[in-house]
């Protein structure tokens, strides 16, 4: 970022938007207010300034980053820029890339299914019974 557009502080929401975490203010509102974004541990507004040294918790689905604020911006650049304006702590950064090895080796969900769907044989043969013990009146 040109010196010009550095700033001392701003707004959070604006910060997120220009760092490129989200991509339109709206979003970045929003997740602030859904308290996805936390500054130094608390949940904040999207109003609340942000200055160079603040450390923010972002959880965007299920990947949680928590970053620190190396340069203040209101102006959206490139993705090369952005990367610039903040710094993943070593402890997110080892956190994430467990997680994400956990994901890899982790078993496929579907495969524990032994016949795959059930065809429409086996629904109506579930279904049969179900429907005569099924009655308001017997509970």
């Amino acid at each position: 970022m040109d010196p010009i557009h550095c700033m001392l502080s701003t707004r959070i929401d604006k910060w997120l938007w220009a760092a490129r975490f989200f991509k339109t203010r709206t979003l970045a509102t929003d997740e602030v207010q859904l308290g996805r974004v936390q500054w130094e541990g608390r949940d904040v507004k999207p109003a609340k300034d942000v200055k160079v040294g603040d450390t923010l918790t972002i959880s965007q689905g299920q990947m949680k980053r928590t970053i620190q604020i190396l340069m203040v911006s209101e102006q959206r650049g490139s993705a090369s820029v952005a990367q610039q304006m903040y710094a993943e702590t070593p402890e997110s950064i080892q956190a994430r890339l467990a997680a994400a090895e956990q994901r890899r080796l982790s078993p496929e969900p579907a495969h524990t299914i032994a016949g795959g769907r059930p065809t429409k044989r086996d629904r109506r043969a579930l279904q049969t019974g179900w429907n005569d013990r099924w009655s308001a009146s017997l509970d």
